[in-house]
């Protein structure tokens, strides 16, 4: 969580330690490493975040059940689920040349795997008639992608939910 809260590239495997009580040594026969825990921390975090995003990209549902779904996913509270604010797999994107190998191309893998799940959504939809047959998939998904990534920011700058919401519902009207 230190990871996702602080920056993945400003705590150390000392902090880590002195966190969880583990022992610099125990930490790197479990990891490897500073890149295996960090691997670890985003691999964590693919289970408590974005799962349940693929989960309402992949429900049976409307194109417009879908979108209110998402706005509703990127702006609950998180303390009361006990997440930090913002998105690690974004900041670990933005600090991508600072990380290592394993991380990065980590970081690389659920990029692509985000894209694709929103790929797969969009043209479900176009199937459907639910929304625009213009927008190319793939750069409707990088649109969408962007537009989640930068609610994530504005939640971890402090910006409030409903400000979020309203972004969010604004940037899903490109496609309808």
């Amino acid at each position: 969580m230190q990871y996702w809260d602080v920056s993945p590239t400003d705590v150390s495997i000392g902090e880590i330690c002195k966190l969880t009580g583990a022992s610099k040594p125990g930490i790197y026969r479990e990891f490897g490493s500073d890149d295996g825990l960090k691997r670890a921390a985003l691999e964590s975090y693919r289970s408590l975040a974005l799962l349940p995003l693929f989960d309402i990209l992949k429900r049976d549902q409307s194109f417009a059940a879908a979108k209110a779904a998402l706005v509703s996913f990127t702006t609950q509270d998180r303390e009361v689920i006990g997440l930090p604010l913002g998105c690690l797999l974004v900041a670990m994107r933005a600090q991508r040349d600072s990380l290592g190998s394993a991380t990065g191309e980590h970081v690389d893998e659920l990029r692509q795997e985000v894209l694709h799940a929103y790929m797969a959504w969009i043209e479900t939809a176009k199937s459907k008639g639910e929304c625009s047959s213009q927008i190319p998939t793939d750069a409707a998904a990088l649109y969408f992608d962007a537009q989640n990534g930068g609610a994530m920011r504005m939640q971890k700058e402090g910006v409030d939910s409903a400000t979020i919401a309203t972004v969010l519902r604004y940037a899903f009207k490109i496609i309808e």
